[in-house]
This record gives C-alpha cells, sequence and structure tokens, in this order.
C-alpha cells in the first residue's frame, strides 16, 4: 500500500497487518511500537495523516523519551495537528492509568534499606512533575514503608513544608521513621539553603519527637540527591 493510499484511509481500512489493533490481537501488545500503541489512542486520523503518522509526530516532539509524553497536558496535546481535546484527554487518561500501575506495586510493604530504595518508592508519585511538591515516606520499625504523603504543592521553583503537617501525618499513621523528599523540576539535584535549614528544623523536632527523620531525598526524573549518603546529616 502506498503512502498516498495510507494518507486517505482511516485504521479500519488499512491492510490487517498495517493495522495496530489487529496486530496486537494477531501478535500480542509487547509486538507493537510506541507509535502503534499512541496510534489506538488516537483512533483516527486527517487528511493526509493516519493515527500512527500523528503518534509520530507526538513522539518526535518529545525524542521518543515517554517519560518527557507524560509531562504534556491536554493543551500541550492539542496543538499538534489531529489532536483535539477529546483525544488529548483520552491520551492524558492513558498515561495515568501507568502512572497509578507503578504506584499501586509501591503499596506492598517495600522496605528501606538504602536511598535508591526510597528514590524507587517516590517514583510513582513524584516522576514527571511539572513543580515543586514535597512528601515524607512513612515507615515503621522495620523500615517498612507505611504509606507515602504528600505534604505541600509549590510552583516551578520552590515549596514550602510545614514541620507541624510532617509530624501530624507520621503521628496519625503511627510512623516509626519517616524520609523527607521533595522534588527539583529542573534537574539540578544542588540543596539550598532552605532546603539544609527545613532539614535541620525537621530532624531536631523528630529527636524530640522520637520519630527519627532517616534522609532527605531530593528527586529528578533521572537521578536524586540524598542528604545521608552526602554526609549533610
Amino acid at each position: 500500500m502506498s503512502s498516498y493510499q495510507a494518507a486517505h484511509l482511516n485504521i479500519k481500512e488499512w491492510a490487517e497487518e498495517d493495522r495496530p489493533r489487529e496486530k496486537l490481537l494477531l501478535k500480542g501488545k509487547a509486538a507493537l511500537s510506541d507509535a502503534e500503541l499512541l496510534g489506538i489512542l488516537i483512533g483516527t486520523g486527517i487528511q493526509h495523516l493516519t493515527a500512527i503518522d500523528i503518534a509520530k509526530n507526538i513522539l518526535q516532539h518529545v525524542q521518543n523519551d515517554l517519560n518527557q509524553l507524560a509531562r504534556l497536558s491536554v493543551k500541550d496535546l492539542a496543538k499538534f495537528k489531529g489532536i483535539g481535546e477529546a483525544k488529548a484527554i483520552t491520551i492524558v487518561s492513558a498515561l495515568e492509568l501507568g502512572r497509578r500501575r507503578k504506584e499501586a506495586d509501591t503499596q506492598k510493604r517495600v522496605q528501606i534499606t538504602c536511598s535508591k530504595d526510597a528514590y524507587e518508592v517516590l517514583k510513582p508519585y513524584m516522576m514527571d512533575l511539572p513543580h515543586e511538591e514535597f512528601w515524607i515516606i512513612l515507615l515503621n520499625r522495620a523500615n517498612r514503608v507505611l504509606k507515602c504523603e504528600k505534604i505541600s504543592s509549590g510552583g516551578i521553583s520552590g515549596t514550602v513544608a510545614d514541620p507541624k503537617l510532617i509530624f501530624k501525618a507520621a503521628i496519625d499513621h503511627l510512623a516509626s521513621a519517616i524520609i523527607l523528599a521533595h522534588n527539583h523540576p529542573s534537574g539540578n539535584l544542588t540543596p539550598s539553603q532552605a532546603d539544609k535549614e527545613l532539614t535541620r528544623k525537621v530532624k531536631e523536632a523528630g529527636k524530640n519527637l522520637e520519630i527519627p527523620v532517616l534522609d532527605h531525598v531530593i528527586f529528578a526524573d533521572k537521578a536524586y540527591l540524598s542528604f545521608a549518603d552526602e554526609g549533610f546529616f
């Protein structure tokens, strides 16, 4: 089938081997490319562009990085030719389901033995955030995760965390220890003076309440900084 013919056909009219829905049924979901899976969500194309052409355009815009794709909002996606609000909502919803699946995996009582464990536990909550958020990991006596709790949400360059809210959450869930965490959307892992001062205050309060603060993790999508590992504690 020529590219000219394909441009004037919707998915239902393609040769069976070129139709992603049928390909999924015949060969399984793992056989589909990212563009084909995204094309299924898009459903139909427009003149001169198939649904998969549109999907490829979107993926090229994010350098074929699904993490970057997950950062796009409904408004961002609707700017692409062939994507209206309804299709954009479908894509955002599918990506959110994927994020929640990761989140559900962390609900098992994972034991924190090092900063890398904490980083992995935080990923479903903090990955792809375009703004700063402050979270805590609540731990039992065996350092197993009771819950991850968001304390505050801020702007691109900062958020404020109230120690009273941090320890209220810890006491409410009968936590034996906590780990602090906040993200830097810029990817810069250098802690600010405010980060260090807050950590000092919360750590001191934790000693008085017998709820020790084990670490403060600065989160970025592809890396992290641990206050404990860096000797800031």
